[in-house]
């Protein structure tokens, strides 16, 4: 039977209400950019920005309220391919991509080293991940005319355990990647008020309630859409304006090339520097230290607080500053709590001091292949064979990751027919490489801003912009005299991951409305992710377990308000969480995909592309899978070995970091459908039945 298209927008009008957007932008950020030069304070225009970009997407989601269950979970299947691309292209910009990306290739260079897996893995196995959504899944999914992930398991594999078991998938890895938006959203959020990073979260949280609460996939498709034009525009007008100010040219991933030649010989000579050394020195003497508290933890723990209430009494008795009394009163209170918090801390500070004491202060140099020689001594060898097999197995992970994510897959169920499905994958790659292309030039023109313009600087001339980032977060930016020369040595700045691209145009010199900008388009990169998450969590938790498994009886539009209340109460706990600042955004998405490629590829495909594929099967393929990555993830995780009194050393197989282990589920996921598929197979059809439903 033909595919019954669904009646699409007018895209005349369309095209013009995004030509009346685009110009209103310009018109905007002109306007700001006069009123800086007028003198107006910074803190009104970084508010303003914040309010302004927030209230526009909160009319968007005002505007497409709904109670209609097929716009609110689909956008009633008439989105069409461009603007289908354009909103999947801003759902998948994330923090990750728009915030971390750039950070990734900055700190990790190209291909990594043996601990870390190189930024251009993140860009090669999502932009692989999409072809594959568009030859193996998203046009197979659309035919089915479903609204969610979970409905595709039931449909194909029949039973309530596969249709279960996908829903609390779905729920887990969108937790997961949606705590690490909402992390992105405070940064963000207090960097551009000024309040605590607490109240940026809860800041910008309102913002994706107004989009995604009242108006389900529709609000969030025509948001993405507005959101996408402005996280492009905040993404590419540094990296060209960096490009022009250093070589004259704003193309930046034409001309980059040049300047990562002239990064490699600034490179050798800071390897060569003495004040460089003397950095490595300090760093090396301090792992020294870290190690001799670890010989007797409880000791070393006892000696550390009395020395710092000896510390507090000596102050107050010769009447010091108060704020000197206050600090040494946080260090105090910031000491570990018992011996097994010290012994995971001080391990941690071990193995961050022997990285900075390594030249470059730890980081890999920018051009290199992989960390490590193959043609080496035996200990370059092993690094070597380490530093490419993270980077093979993370850019899979990636890659199957794309395939399975939930919130990604509904966007091709809202397009009005199957070949408009295919062709909106085309443009969302379009779409995303415009800024992919972008991230490896952005890194390499900031860390040559770095060399040339921090590197040698004298303390007292530091900029401003360190100081406010090191308020929002002290783990995102360090800059400290180890050596006592008075001057700022490449090895003693620290910058964290995220940090890189919302610090672009300070680093670069740059207005402070082009700051405001990237942190709007960040914003919007975060909040464009989130809503869709937030949307998938509750509608698994509603539609897909609540309405199937206690109450059926319900009608449409009362289904629609209680997803409306779980997307709200979903939202409050993932910011909690957010703010206990679990971890960087980059790992925290690389999980997210660990577990979505394991929990959903294998009984996926198999179930599009095998007849033999089971019910039993897939289950059995979903809770090896799901587990193996979990457990993975876990038994790894720092924070949970302290709890537990374990050894702080993770137990890696094959020394593929926890964020790549979708690989060992997805081989036991795969193993496991595949197996059972056959025994079970075998059995239905002995007893007349069919193992399962083909749908194509």
């Amino acid at each position: 039977m033909a595919d019954r298209v669904p009646p699409s927008f007018n895209l005349r009008r369309l095209h013009r209400n995004l030509l009346l957007y685009v110009v209103g932008l310009v018109l905007v950020f002109l306007l700001l950019h006069w009123l800086e030069v007028a003198g107006i304070s910074r803190k009104w225009l970084g508010p303003s920005l914040l309010f302004a970009t927030v209230m526009m997407y909160a009319v968007i989601g005002v505007w497409c309220r709904t109670t209609d269950p097929e716009e609110y979970y689909v956008a009633g299947r008439r989105i069409p391919a461009m603007y289908n691309g354009m909103a999947t292209a801003a759902d998948w910009m994330s923090a990750a991509s728009f915030i971390s990306l750039a950070g990734a290739l900055y700190l990790q260079g190209f291909s990594g080293t043996s601990g870390s897996p190189g930024g251009l893995a993140y860009i090669m196995g999502w932009t692989g991940g999409f072809c594959l959504v568009a030859l193996l899944v998203a046009p197979y999914l659309r035919r089915l005319k479903l609204h969610t992930v979970p409905d595709y398991f039931q449909l194909r594999f029949g039973g309530a355990w596969p249709r279960r078991l996908a829903a609390l998938a779905a729920v887990l890895c969108s937790f997961t990647y949606v705590v690490a938006q909402i992390y992105g959203i405070g940064l963000i959020a207090s960097r551009l008020t000024g309040v605590q990073f607490e109240i940026g979260v809860l800041l910008g949280l309102g913002g994706v309630l107004l989009c995604s609460f009242l108006g389900g996939m529709r609000a969030i498709t025509w948001t993405q859409v507005a959101q996408y034009i402005l996280l492009l525009t905040a993404f590419v007008i540094p990296v060209s304006w960096l490009a022009y100010k250093q070589v004259g040219n704003p193309l930046a991933p034409l001309v980059y090339g040049g300047q990562l030649s002239r990064i490699t010989a600034q490179e050798r000579l800071l390897e060569e520097s003495p004040a460089e050394r003397q950095v490595m020195a300090f760093y090396q003497q301090r792992a020294a230290q870290y190690r001799d508290k670890l010989l007797d933890v409880e000791r070393s723990l006892r000696e550390e607080r009395e020395a710092a209430r000896v510390r507090i009494q000596q102050l107050k008795a010769r009447n010091a500053d108060s704020a000197e009394i206050v600090a040494a009163s946080r260090e105090l209170a910031a000491l570990p709590r018992d011996a097994a918090g010290a012994r995971e801390l001080w391990t941690r500070m071990v193995h961050e001091s022997e990285e900075r004491a390594r030249p470059l202060g730890g980081l890999p140099p920018q051009a290199q292949a992989f960390a490590g020689d193959p043609e080496g001594t035996p200990e370059e060898r092993q690094a070597f064979d380490v530093s490419r097999r993270n980077f093979l197995a993370l850019m899979v992970c990636l890659m199957l990751g794309t395939v399975g994510l939930p919130h990604l897959l509904t966007r091709f169920y809202t397009t009005p027919s199957v070949g408009q499905a295919r062709t909106s994958v085309a443009w969302a790659l379009f779409f995303i490489g415009l800024l992919y292309v972008s991230a490896p030039a952005l890194a390499v023109m900031v860390k040559f801003e770095v060399m040339q313009q921090l590197t040698g600087l004298r303390y007292e001339s530091l900029p401003a912009w360190i100081v406010q980032w090191a308020r929002v977060d002290p783990g995102l930016i360090s800059v400290r005299d180890v050596n006592g020369d008075g001057l700022v040595q490449f090895g003693e700045i620290r910058l964290g991951v995220d940090i890189i691209m919302l610090a672009t145009p300070e680093i670069g010199g740059l207005p402070y409305v082009i700051s405001g900008l990237v942190a709007v388009g960040g914003l919007a990169a975060a909040l464009s992710t989130a809503d869709a998450l937030l949307l998938t969590i509750s509608t698994a938790l509603v539609r897909d377990l609540y309405f199937e498994e206690v109450s059926s009886r319900a009608k449409p539009a009362e289904r629609v308000i209680l997803a409306k209340f779980a997307l709200l109460g979903v939202a409050v706990v993932a910011a909690t969480v957010a703010m206990l600042k679990p971890a960087e955004i980059l790992p925290l998405v690389g999980a997210s995909f660990s577990l979505a490629a394991s929990a959903f590829v294998p009984a996926m495909l198999l179930g599009i592309f095998w007849s033999g594929a089971t019910r039993a099967g897939a289950v059995a393929g979903m809770v090896s899978g799901m587990s193996v990555t979990l457990y993975y993830l876990l038994a790894n995780a720092p924070w949970l070995r302290a709890w537990l009194r374990l050894a702080p050393e993770s137990r890696l197989w094959w020394d593929i970091m926890p964020s790549a282990g979708g690989v060992f589920g997805v081989a036991a996921g795969v193993t496991a459908t595949v197996l059972v598929s056959l025994v079970t197979r075998a059995g239905t059809r002995a007893r007349g039945g069919d193992g399962g439903a083909d749908l194509f």
